[in-house]
């Protein structure tokens, strides 16, 4: 059967989740990705809070709506990245504290631990049952994309020495994914450890191909950059844990600004490449859907809805009617097996 359709709280997260449910409902969407941001889902809520997970799954079940996984994207990029003011907007102030880099890494990375226990622990109560997969969504952070383009060129040893720090910093998070018999799915992406098809096959043989290390797929952040990203199912097709629906244009603009967006916002005219609402961009959603089929992903597509130029309600509700429009089962019959002799 075709799969479901959730939609990615994140770009929400200004509603509380009692607000934004019915509305995604409205919109016709199976269900939600929590974001850990915002009050979608508190992670220390649901470790130490006893009614905080019961209320949460109330909450969705009065919407009509469940979960299949949870995000926490925000957290993440502190485990590794080069810390400054920036992440004082997007972690909380317990996280950030004084904004000492290796102490908000330190916390940081605690917290990816705690939300792999959290994640089993919501999961486990969720009405019928834990989804086969429960998978935790995010960033990884990089300590080394500042020298994506590097002059002064990059000394010997200096790309991977960013690729064992990210190990170092991983691994022990990854044991509690294990521990916790929960998946953690990076969302390959700028910025990132991994954000093309070679980074991530550097990244997974810098944890050692730790079974709990897979990857959010997201067409978006490929496209425009030059890379397959149809190949890049079929590069990871066993690493695949859970799956973005999300849109970019490229080769658009005036010419002013190239592929690494020239200091200008989101929805400026000029910018060569921007996000689109799903299927108003050029990623070709027909080949994903063929190649996710192919490798077997059964899990929901999640619509990750970014559209400066757009309603966002408007657009979810588009977005979703697209997705379904889009997603089918594959065949479990050969097409020509009614020639065979014998058949008819």
């Amino acid at each position: 059967m075709p799969r479901p359709v959730t939609l990615f709280t994140g770009q929400w997260a200004d509603l509380s989740l009692s607000e934004l449910a019915p509305k995604v409902k409205e919109m016709g969407f199976d269900g939600v990705e929590l974001a850990c941001w915002g009050d979608h889902f508190d992670v220390q809520a649901a470790l130490n809070e006893p009614d905080y997970i019961a209320k949460k799954w109330a909450l969705l079940e009065a919407n009509g709506l469940t979960c299949y996984s949870i995000s926490s994207h925000l957290v993440g990029q502190a485990v590794c990245d080069n810390i400054d003011a920036r992440h004082a907007a997007i972690l909380s102030p317990e996280i950030y504290g004084d904004g000492e880099p290796d102490a908000v890494r330190q916390r940081a990375a605690k917290e990816m631990q705690d939300t792999a226990r959290a994640a089993r622990k919501f999961f486990n109560a969720r009405p019928g049952g834990a989804p086969d997969r429960v998978v935790v969504n995010g960033f990884t952070g990089s300590s080394i994309w500042h020298l994506l383009y590097s002059f002064p060129p990059v000394v010997p040893g200096q790309i991977e020495a960013g690729f064992l720090d990210f190990a170092d910093r991983w691994k022990p998070i990854l044991e509690v994914f294990e521990a916790e018999d929960v998946y953690f799915a990076l969302e390959v992406h700028p910025t990132e450890i991994a954000f093309d098809i070679a980074s991530a096959r550097k990244a997974l043989e810098a944890i050692d191909y730790h079974p709990r290390f897979g990857f959010n797929y997201d067409p978006s952040h490929l496209g425009y950059q030059g890379v397959d990203y149809v190949k890049f199912i079929r590069e990871f097709g066993d690493r695949i844990f859970h799956a973005h629906v999300k849109d970019a244009w490229w080769g658009h603009g005036n010419g002013d600004v190239g592929v690494f967006g020239g200091h200008t916002d989101f929805g400026d005219a000029r910018r060569y490449w921007d996000f689109r609402s799903p299927g108003r961009g050029d990623v070709n959603f027909e080949e994903v859907i063929v190649a996710l089929n192919d490798v077997k992903y059964n899990g929901p597509l999640s619509v990750e809805w970014e559209d400066s130029r757009m309603d966002r309600f408007h657009g979810g509700a588009e977005a979703c009617s697209f997705t379904r429009s889009l997603d089918f089962a594959p065949s479990n019959v050969a097409f020509d097996a009614a020639f065979e002799k014998g058949k008819h």
